[in-house]
């Protein structure tokens, strides 16, 4: 089936009441549905929530629905076929809350739910293609840690013993940085994408070319601007990604359900910052106050005039003190928060609030990269790859997110096509309003290389659940009421007017 058949679909399955997690990598079915792939000896005598609620989503999409529950049903079908090469793409962010020592449920994809979407894709396969989960987690994530929690090994382990194919796992990071207190003191050299890496140019396509006057202002994810501003200027909008996914064939998003601090919600449109080569060619914000063309603070109050003159100050010293950078981190960054506050409790800074105006632009461009933009990096003008998408909103998050949220157990599974249609739908249950999201709002706007060909009052939701099952415009009220982030509080909840029927249940 070509790309663009199913990647334009705006159903969405809404799977709601799953209670919590296995706990037990690999996370095998508790029960050997007819269409499980592997011996039933391998399953699992504990309850999978996480497992059955995908496979509930994949039956309220009525894929193969001719052949539900008998042992020849392939629901992924007509998404993945014999000889393809599939990467999942899980949200694997960071092992840890700032906040909280406990085991990080709301922040990462869970493995139960990886594991699921892998048998239904490795069933799809035939026993011929290749099985691939990669993501660039955040700069400072310990990738073995990371691993150990979402149960990978186990998965990659149980495949080697009972599959036809072996599941190969990749950190796409070039390198990982040592940070003291958040404080950037090093790097460590990695591996990273054993396929390497592409530049992809989206020219007068980004949506920066609406503010390329403004792109003298723009800071990543590090220090160097100057290697930021190198990559995007003019008509130039570069981003490095990386070459195994442009690889695929079909990409399946897997991210966590999360509010976050820059763009107001996490879930797939956001989740592909972690196809990237080098996030420092990322925009994150731009220098200054909205009335001088930035978004990094919301005004130009005396304290925030400190901040910025100190933090460039700091910035253009800090790098240049080698050895010395690991004993004045932690007391530098001490001394700021007692000066100007904490960015994790009330502090708004770097983008964090309801105008930033750089992050959203940046999480469209590497959707339409994703969509149109070839194993070369070479930009098409119809969708070249298959999408697919099944979000883990079991444990969600809200609040401080998206690497500190507070757990929200919202117990919902979504899937489908089209990564805006399924994000609209999570925005929608969170408790958001979309047109208040630029993230989104702006997805729908006439463009050259389309991520959507249909308007909101097209998605339509299919559910277990009888309040969901109807089209989006028709839900009521703020339904699962998120928390946002403090920086967004009060800009993108859904109207007070609004009484939920869904809160309470």
């Amino acid at each position: 089936m070509p790309p663009s058949d199913t990647y334009f679909s705006p159903t969405v399955a809404v799977v709601n009441g799953a209670c919590g997690y296995e706990s037990r990598p690999p996370f095998s079915p508790h029960h050997a549905w007819p269409e499980y792939p592997f011996d039933a000896a391998t399953t699992s005598g504990e309850p999978n929530p996480g497992y059955e609620a995908v496979r509930e989503a994949l039956a309220l999409l009525r894929l193969d629905a001719g052949r539900m529950g008998t042992p020849k049903w392939n629901p992924l079908g007509d998404i993945v076929g014999p000889g393809d090469t599939v990467v999942l793409k899980p949200n694997l962010v960071r092992h840890f809350r700032d906040s909280n020592p406990d085991p990080a449920d709301c922040v990462m994809t869970h493995g139960s739910v990886i594991r699921a979407v892998l048998d239904y894709a490795y069933l799809a396969l035939g026993g011929e293609g290749r099985l691939i989960i990669a993501d660039a987690p955040h700069n400072d994530a310990d990738f073995a840690e990371v691993r150990r929690q979402i149960g990978l090994d186990e998965i990659q382990e149980f495949y080697r013993r009972y599959a036809k194919l072996p599941v190969a796992v990749h950190d796409l990071r070039p390198e990982e940085a040592a940070k003291i207190d958040g404080v950037i003191v090093g790097h460590t050299p990695l591996p990273g994408d054993p396929a390497g890496y592409v530049t992809a140019d989206l020219g007068r396509h980004s949506m920066f070319a609406e503010v390329t006057h403004l792109c003298h202002l723009l800071y990543g994810s590090e220090y160097d601007t100057g290697e930021l501003h190198r990559h995007h200027h003019d008509q130039v909008h570069e981003y490095r990604i990386s070459k195994t996914i442009l690889n695929a064939d079909v990409v399946i998003s897997l991210p966590k359900l999360k509010t976050h601090k820059k763009t107001g919600i996490t879930v797939n449109m956001k989740n592909l910052v972690g196809i990237n080569g080098n996030k420092n060619w990322l925009p994150h914000h731009r220098e200054g106050t909205p009335a001088q063309g930035g978004d990094q603070f919301p005004d130009n109050r005396l304290r925030h005039r400190l901040e910025r003159s100190s933090v460039a100050i700091f910035k253009q010293w800090f790098p240049r003190l080698g050895r010395l950078r690991p004993l004045i981190a932690g007391p530098v960054k001490a001394l700021g928060k007692q000066l100007f506050g904490d960015t994790n409790v009330d502090a708004i800074r770097s983008g964090n609030w309801h105008g930033n105006d750089t992050t959203w632009r940046m999480v469209i461009d590497l959707n339409r990269i994703l969509a149109y933009a070839d194993s070369e990096g070479r930009i098409h003008n119809r969708p070249v790859r298959r999408f697919f998408s099944v979000v883990d909103g079991i444990i969600a998050g809200e609040g401080n997110g998206p690497m500190d949220p507070v757990p929200k157990n919202a117990g919902l599974v979504l899937a489908g096509f089209n990564p805006v249609a399924v994000d609209l739908a999570c925005a929608r249950l969170m408790g958001f309003d979309h047109v208040k999201l630029p993230v989104l709002n702006r997805c729908l706007d006439d463009h050259s290389l389309p991520l959507v060909n249909f308007d909101v009052s097209k998605v339509v939701a299919r559910s277990n659940d009888r309040r969901f099952q109807r089209p989006l415009r028709e839900f009521s009220g703020p339904c699962y009421a998120f928390a946002p982030h403090f920086g967004w509080r009060g800009h993108i909840e859904i109207g007070p007017a609004a009484q939920s029927e869904v809160a309470s249940a």
